[in-house]
């Protein structure tokens, strides 16, 4: 397991809300994330469709 005590992706804020948790799961590699009570398989989500703005949207340090 891996804890990432600042959840993000490189040149991103900081994830603030469970949907901008999601969205960081969902545009990584990972493979589960757990909040609260919930537990998310990537393998069990509906692809992201046309996400891709946000890579252009931060620049990487």
């Amino acid at each position: 397991m891996i804890v990432n005590t600042s959840f993000n992706v490189r040149g991103e804020p900081i994830v603030c809300t469970p949907h901008d948790a999601y969205l960081c799961f969902m545009r990584t590699e990972m493979d589960v994330l757990c909040m609260e009570d919930y537990i998310l398989y990537k393998s069990e989500q509906k692809a992201l469709v046309n996400d891709t703005e946000w890579k252009e949207r931060y620049q990487l340090d």
